[in-house]
């Protein structure tokens, strides 16, 4: 019999892997996807929110615990476990010299990431190549791994975990039977319902317009996380929390892929311009706060308009502050040309950029600050980094909701276990997106979903091998000590 299973491929599954084999656990771990796409949405990661109270190698000056916890609280709205979340703080403090023993390597932010070389700490070549260390170390450590081996069912007796399910499968051409796997204990790791697009379509159901705006949005990461577990787990009842319509949700470029568009569909030039609607009305605060800090709250505020359509626009003088999206924008030397390539319409639109050119109290720009540029007498208003649009070429990009994962999950605590009816299980674990919702139960700040699945993955995995019978090891106990 299997010591742990872990049942996801992501981040957070890893880390359970490998700190249960550490602790001496023989350990499986089911990847729903097939090789070529393993990782989940970690592999479209890049950086992880770190704690640290002086400079640490890649990260400069200090982010102590208190301005962590009060970002996170700002963006989540109190919408948050404290306890769980200081857990995810303060084991970033401290995760990186075991991650690096793992194979993976920091370096510091490029010079388009802006307002992160203090709080983040970014993998060299991303969350593939974080993903890839992470797969090598399990596989040299004897952890054994399965691709295209989605699991359709969990078999609890009470709330004790005893087996998962696979269903019949075809698999690089092969019929491949159903199976059933027993294991001492089980780490759930699957990630939320996101790439559902009937359950998402449930979710949001149908607004005042008569849309469907689920039937707009696009998937940022995995197309595999659907959800399975998560319902069924809830059937079976499991304690669920969160709500289903929050998730880390971007407004992206609206000509991405459908799926795994990844980091690069990102839009980062709102802060430095006006966000209009089909319709060519402004409808948010562009620079309401650092874009790190505000970025997933674009793919809610589109969503709420119609179509779920919007467009970023800026001019020449923007050109060289941001990130360049992967395709390129509209252009036009003119607002009613650009207007005409849009399709939007022209009297409304160039109406809403000359008021705001009006209402700008043009201070000292600067764009790495919270600078003095705002609007007076515009609603909605623009705080920071408000300059009159005047400088062609003019540029526009279309934005769409891109959801990046879900958070609703299942509820747990410091030891990362499921509970059922307010009772932790004695087995069955979780990590990553599957119980992010403890945490998140809106908004997000960049880096902290890596946080949350470093953390409670260690966790998870160090509680399962001790549950199976294997004492923890100076590393396992080092995370699950990362609370006091």
């Amino acid at each position: 019999m299997i010591d742990v299973l872990v049942i996801g491929g992501g981040n957070a599954a890893l880390c359970a892997a490998l700190m249960a084999r550490e602790a001496g656990a023989s350990v499986m771990l089911l990847e729903g996807a097939p090789k070529a796409w393993r990782g989940g949405n970690s592999q479209h990661t890049r950086n992880l929110r770190c704690m640290h109270d002086a400079p640490q190698d890649v990260l400069v000056d200090a982010y102590p615990e208190e301005e962590y916890w009060q970002d996170l609280l700002k963006v989540t709205g109190g919408l948050t476990n404290e306890k769980l979340a200081r857990i995810a703080i303060r084991a970033s403090s401290h995760c990186r010299d075991w991650m690096r023993a793992h194979g993976v390597h920091f370096q510091p932010p490029l010079s388009g990431a802006l307002h992160v070389a203090r709080t983040n700490a970014f993998f060299m070549g991303g969350g593939k190549a974080l993903v890839n260390a992470y797969y090598r170390s399990a596989e040299r450590l004897g952890v054994q791994i399965r691709y295209n081996a989605q699991v359709h069912d969990i078999e609890l007796e009470h709330d004790r975990f005893v087996a998962a399910h696979l269903a019949e499968r075809e698999v690089d051409g092969q019929r491949l039977p159903a199976e059933r796997i027993v294991a001492k204990a089980c780490v759930l790791a699957a990630g939320g319902f996101e790439s559902n697009r009937e359950w998402l379509r449930q979710a949001w159901g149908q607004n005042e317009r008569g849309e469907w705006p689920s039937d707009n949005f696009l998937i940022r990461g995995t197309r595999f996380n659907t959800g399975v577990l998560l319902k069924r787990m809830g059937e079976l009842g499991a304690d669920i929390i969160g709500d289903p319509t929050q998730a880390h949700m971007v407004a992206i470029d609206a000509r991405a892929p459908l799926y795994d568009g990844g980091i690069c569909t990102r839009i980062d030039c709102v802060s430095l311009g006006v966000v209009v609607n089909r319709d060519g009305e402004r409808f948010y605060d562009e620079g309401e706060d650092f874009w790190p800090k505000r970025y997933a709250i674009w793919g809610r505020l589109v969503a709420g308009q119609p179509g779920q359509q919007a467009y970023s626009i800026i001019d020449q003088q923007a050109i060289g502050r941001f990130m360049p999206p992967v395709f390129p924008g509209t252009s036009a030397n003119t607002l009613a040309d650009l207007a005409g390539k849009l399709g939007l319409p022209q009297t409304q639109f160039i109406q809403t950029i000359e008021d705001f050119n009006r209402a700008c109290q043009v201070g000292t720009f600067d764009h790495t600050a919270l600078d003095d540029c705002h609007t007076q007498g515009l609603t909605p208003a623009k705080s920071h980094w408000a300059r009159p649009l005047v400088k062609p070429p003019f540029y526009a990009y279309p934005l769409k909701p891109g959801v990046t994962f879900t958070y609703l999950g299942l509820a747990t605590d410091e030891t990362a276990a499921v509970h059922f009816a307010g009772k932790p299980s004695r087995n069955l674990f979780v990590a990553g997106e599957m119980m992010a919702g403890n945490v998140l139960g809106k908004g997000y700040t960049a880096g902290i979903g890596m946080a949350i699945g470093t953390a409670f993955g260690r966790i998870a995995g160090a509680q399962a091998a001790s549950s199976a019978g294997f004492a923890a090891s100076t590393q396992s106990m080092e995370a699950r000590h990362a609370t006091v």
